[in-house]
């Protein structure tokens, strides 16, 4: 039995390019990008196939597609060399697998490592709502895949949080925990990680829990309040014995760098969405919005200036 090709036809999209006024290049590069990420590992033809026609297609299609697809790729660890190029994401940021799980160190290579300067990426804030849009919609074991991408990738990180105001935000977060206070909780957790309440309350309501990990590893909450949020705060997991062991193994792996690369992608994904909710509809709306001018009048010419009464004109 063959085995189905990686990337199908595209022929109903073609046919609605047909049609006049309708561009689908966008639509198309970011189909293609979205099933080759969604592959663990990719054979030498199907990457040439990918480089064959994304790159195509990257140079035609507008900024804000290109900030999709970039964002997908970057936490990608199979994205090819020449698609990065394009992008303008280094060579360097490749993930390869052997990053996840680094050959242990010893001591003096430990402290080499630490003291050399890792490379940071800035995220850009339409970057920063796919990555927020891909994890929000992903499913647990593909939640874990995108946090360890992440952890390896040079992305900029927040900055760490205060630690006297982390510390007063932990206890007032354990005790809403015990109290079973859902939206005092998002309340503080917002307040303390410096994030619209609506991103707290989102957090909360996650049904998953990574993400509620994250925002608790960014404070540097101790493992053991983290356990006791996981078994008071929702009714339902602490009814599932099951979910609050693999939060609390999630826990206890996630590193700060990746929570605050999280925290970042929060900040970012806020941003995005005041820029496109304040972002003119029509391309002539802000002149049609400005106040019209008064006419300005100009004064009479000194030939059509009418003599003062009373007073003789001469000529000379």
């Amino acid at each position: 039995m063959s085995q189905p090709p990686l990337f199908p036809s595209f022929d109903g999209l073609m046919n609605l390019a047909k049609r006049e006024g309708v561009d689908v290049r966008p639509t198309l590069l970011r189909v293609l990008t979205d099933l080759y990420v969604q592959a663990q590992g990719h054979s030498l033809e199907e990457q040439q196939h990918y480089v064959e026609l994304a790159s195509r297609l990257i140079d035609q299609v507008d900024e804000a597609t290109r900030s999709v697809v970039r964002a997908r790729l970057a936490i990608y660890p199979d994205t090819p060399a020449e698609i990065r190029e394009l992008l303008g994401l280094p060579n360097k940021t490749e993930l390869p697998r052997a990053v996840l799980q680094p050959p242990p160190q010893t001591e003096s290579q430990h402290a080499t490592a630490t003291a050399a300067p890792r490379p940071s990426l800035t995220m850009q804030p339409n970057d920063a709502a796919s990555i927020d849009e891909m994890f929000m919609q992903a499913a647990p074991a593909e939640r874990i895949q995108i946090l360890r991408n992440l952890e390896a990738s040079p992305l900029r990180p927040a900055a760490r949080i205060e630690p006297q105001r982390a510390g007063r935000a932990i206890a007032v977060l354990e005790r809403a925990a015990l109290a079973r206070d859902q939206a005092g909780f998002a309340a503080e957790l917002s307040d303390a990680l410096l994030l619209p309440a609506t991103v707290g309350e989102r957090i909360v309501a996650d049904k998953g829990g990574e993400a509620l990990a994250c925002a608790a590893r960014a404070l540097v909450m101790p493992g053991d309040i983290f356990q006791r949020v996981l078994l008071f705060l929702k009714p339902e997991w602490s009814v599932s014995v099951i979910s609050v062991l693999r939060l609390a193994r999630l826990y206890d792996s996630l590193g700060e760098p990746v929570a605050l690369i999280m925290l970042s992608v929060w900040r970012g994904a806020i941003v995005a969405q005041t820029k496109a909710k304040y972002r003119p509809a029509l391309y002539d709306e802000e002149r049609r919005r400005a106040r019209p001018a008064a006419p300005i009048t100009q004064p009479a010419s000194v030939e059509t200036a009418k003599p003062l009464p009373g007073r003789a004109t001469t000529r000379g």
